[in-house]
């Protein structure tokens, strides 16, 4: 069966494949081709600039411009020729190191110098340095995904700044606050997660077959392997370089990465999750589009399946990346094979999440607030007043001040009327019962409007 948007096992390259077409030039096999293929010319070109590899004389202007153009116009006939080696050679990073002795082949300067390729090197160098450049422009487009949301939702925070609406604790009826500043403290711990996840150094090595640059120092005594590798990694792949490492680099960085990217999904979970509630309770509408059903029998409904579309989609990225940070900072003794499958589904969690922050954006854009429904509900809970009495009680030292709003209120429904008359009964000045007989849930508000305003 032809592979198609319709026949994709996964719905990531099915179904929702152009909303993760962004990612296949990072997280397909082509692109870790492409990025191995990356790794190998950054190295050629580094040890032609050690002046103690004396086999190795500077590269001029030409064969610079050769070895830049094999990665700027790497094609997807490239990849099929690599893949062609490695069916020879059973081998996928051996079989890059083949296709570039073809390429160099062709070329009369680099044609001499093609036992430098790959040179001191296990594939473990190229493969953690090719899925940290990866990773690496991975986060960035994460971290603008999320930067989108985070401005979507701090425009909310001061367009509805001041929209009293009731406020839920343990789906009771509670303090007032304000639509705005609910949205204010989402965009707070966004803007937190997301600096974290934006400072998570990506890390590299190049250090050989168990990471002590055995084979490199036989052949090369007098060289400062650790500076030259050092050099590959920070100032030619823009990575953080690492000193202590076995065959692998241990991944650590990986676990920090998913961490931070799984705290930002799980803020944006619980978003959609208090909107899916806003929806229900009618605090929100969402606007019909044309054309659209929202079920198959029921002609009525506007259905919030946006929120719950990126509730299930950050539920997988999240299973995904729990297990990629416990599984890849983990390898027998020096080396097991078992993380490679592994590594090769990291995308999953960047694709799913990409999915998520879709589906909340064109979630957020068909939403509107229902502030009759808002104030309805205020209107109907005068009860909740009776934490700002019984402060007050407590600041003139009246006692049982808790246990007499208790009785009066606990279970029971709190009228204008009765509201007035037990402040009119209350030893308190005549200011403060000015105050309090003013106050309606409208306006029990305290700094939430200017919590919202100040985001």
């Amino acid at each position: 069966m032809e592979l198609s948007n319709l026949t994709a096992i996964s719905p990531i390259d099915g179904r929702y494949g152009s909303k993760t077409e962004c990612l296949r030039p990072l997280f397909s096999e082509y692109a870790l081709i492409k990025y191995r293929l990356f790794v190998e010319i950054a190295w050629i070109q580094t040890l032609a600039e050690a002046p103690a590899i004396e086999e190795l004389s500077p590269l001029d202007k030409d064969s610079q411009s050769f070895l830049t153009a094999l990665f700027d116009h790497f094609k997807i006939e490239d990849a099929r020729a690599v893949k062609t080696f490695e069916k020879q050679c059973n081998h996928d990073v051996k079989s890059v190191e083949y296709f570039l002795q073809s390429k160099l082949d062709q070329h009369d300067t680099l044609k001499a110098i093609k036992s430098f390729i790959h040179f001191a090197c296990t594939s473990e160098d190229i493969n953690n340095l090719a899925y940290a450049c990866i990773l690496k422009q991975a986060k960035e487009i994460t971290v603008q995904e999320i930067d989108k949301l985070i401005e979507t939702l701090a425009q909310f925070a001061h367009q509805y700044a001041d929209i009293a609406m009731l406020a839920r604790t343990h789906g009771q009826a509670a303090t007032p606050t304000t639509f705005g500043k609910e949205m204010a403290v989402y965009v707070a711990r966004l803007r937190q997660q997301r600096d974290r996840l934006a400072n998570v150094a990506i890390v590299g090595k190049c250090n050989g077959a168990t990471g002590n640059y055995n084979a490199h120092l036989i052949a090369y005594p007098d060289v400062d392997w650790q500076q030259l590798s050092r050099h590959l990694v920070e100032k030619k792949l823009d990575l953080t370089w690492t000193t202590y490492t076995t065959q692998i680099e241990p991944h650590d960085y990986v676990a920090e990465l998913m961490h931070a990217l799984m705290r930002c999904n799980s803020i944006l979970l619980d978003f959609a999750r208090d909107i899916w509630n806003y929806i229900a309770m009618h605090y929100l509408k969402q606007k019909p589009l044309a054309g659209e059903v929202g079920s198959s029998t029921m002609p009525h409904k506007v259905n919030p399946i946006d929120f719950e579309n990126a509730e299930g989609n950050i539920g997988i990225a999240n299973a995904l990346m729990a297990h990629f940070a416990d599984k890849l900072t983990i390898s027998r003794l020096q080396r097991d094979l078992s993380d490679s499958t592994v590594f090769r589904n990291i995308g999953m969690g960047f694709a799913y999440s990409a999915i998520a922050y879709q589906s909340l954006s064109k979630g957020i854009e068909k939403i509107e607030i229902n502030a009759e429904k808002m104030a309805d509900d205020l209107d109907n809970n005068w009860e909740v007043l009776a934490e700002a009495i019984q402060t007050v009680m407590r600041r003139y030292g009246i006692a049982d001040a808790y246990e007499q709003l208790k009785s009066m209120t606990r279970g029971k429904k709190l009228t204008p009327q009765i509201f007035q008359a037990f402040i009119e009964q209350l030893p308190i000045s005549e200011q403060d019962k000015i105050r309090l007989k003013n106050l309606t849930p409208h306006h029990y508000l305290g700094l939430a409007t200017t919590l919202a305003t100040d985001i």
